[in-house]
């Protein structure tokens, strides 16, 4: 079997390293990978959102399906180019990929089919965005409509702070077309939870929970980010909860898809919060959620490889088994660049020292 996984990240590397787990006669192309990748794939140097060489790069390499890591391809209309081309692979079109690149699509699709999520106003002006602050009072969750790497998010504990957000997303402009809009959100108060599903529109397989540290500094302290780090199992993630989630969040999210004519297969990320009055959306994604992903796959004793070769192939999950996990706990740690988020200084290099004897 051969594989294309796009992309270039700690996501990627995890997801190369488990099919490799699950197959360790496949042969793994990735692009553009990085330098960890390439020591257990071979990678080349065509960029994630360049999709026509990445379908001429599948072409030539006979792939038998390509895995989409990032969303900023899947976005861009990946999936519905290889899928006319007769090539397999995975993720959801663009229109599906709406429930990540769109906030206001998202939400308005939970509120219309009674799916659990924190009330939201949508505004493209200062004013009536900054009116929406003084009517909710804080705190209050401000959030860029479109695609901001997951640094699109600020929980302002201040009308200040909320109005700063405001002017710094629709004023300056810092998210460029990602912030012309923005929501005005309740704020939820809990622990959050990543869910991952794995679903050919209909059915899925839901992965091992995990949590994700999305503040910056110890303590739950400064920005928010991508995701600094992250642990799995989790002990709130009980058998009980999982299961409302699915039933509550997971099925009626795939069913409001397919009505809408988006059906969304891949793999679908929700972002939990557990309320006092049970789970509830934060946001969904459209892909393999990072740094998630790299705590829950070394977790997985089930192969990975069938499930997603399956959805990648348009072929259904029903009949499928659960996931089994093995015993022990995984943790992953992210290094951010200087400045980041809002000004990552890029190109540092990234020197590691051997632990010293004993440790």
């Amino acid at each position: 079997m051969k594989i294309l996984v796009v992309g270039g990240g700690g996501r990627e590397h995890a997801l190369v390293w488990k099919f490799l787990q699950d197959d360790p006669a496949c042969e793994i192309v990735v692009a553009p990978g990085n330098a960890g990748i390439a020591q257990i794939a071979r990678c080349v140097p065509v960029t994630a959102t360049d999709i026509p060489a990445l379908l001429e790069l599948a072409r030539v390499e006979e792939v038998d399906f390509t895995m989409v890591g990032p969303e900023a391809p899947l976005a861009g209309g990946i999936v519905e180019k290889f899928r006319a081309a007769g090539l397999a692979i995975f993720g959801p079109t663009s229109q599906a990929a709406r429930i990540e690149t769109s906030k206001r699509f998202a939400k308005e699709l939970m509120l219309a089919n009674g799916i659990p999520t924190a009330g939201a106003t949508f505004h493209d002006s200062l004013d009536s965005a900054k009116a929406a602050v003084h009517a909710a009072g804080t705190p209050v969750v401000i959030k860029a409509s479109g695609l901001a790497g997951g640094k699109g998010v600020v929980v302002a504990q201040s009308t200040e702070e909320a109005e700063n957000a405001i002017e710094s997303m629709l004023g300056e402009r810092v998210f460029d077309q990602a912030g012309s809009e923005i929501l005005i959100e309740e704020f939820m108060a809990g622990e959050e939870l990543s869910i991952f599903v794995i679903t050919d529109g209909e059915n899925f397989v839901m992965l091992p929970p995990a949590q994700d540290h999305k503040r910056l500094l110890d303590s739950d302290g400064g920005p928010n980010t991508g995701g600094m780090g992250a642990y799995s199992p989790v002990s709130l993630a009980s058998a009980g909860t999982l299961k409302t989630i699915a039933d509550t969040i997971i099925r009626p999210t795939l069913k409001a898809m397919k009505s809408a004519g988006s059906p969304f297969t891949g793999l679908l990320y929700a972002g939990i919060m557990l309320t006092p009055s049970g789970p509830k959306v934060v946001e969904f994604n459209c892909r393999f959620g990072d740094p998630e992903t790299e705590a829950i796959l070394p977790r997985l004793h089930s192969p990975l490889l069938p499930y997603v070769q399956a959805v990648a192939n348009g072929e259904s999950l029903e009949g499928f088994h659960e996931v089994e996990c093995k015993p022990g706990h995984a943790v992953t740690l992210v290094l951010a660049a200087s400045g980041y988020p809002a000004k990552p200084r890029l190109g540092d290099a990234v020197q590691f020292v051997a632990a010293p004897p004993g440790m």
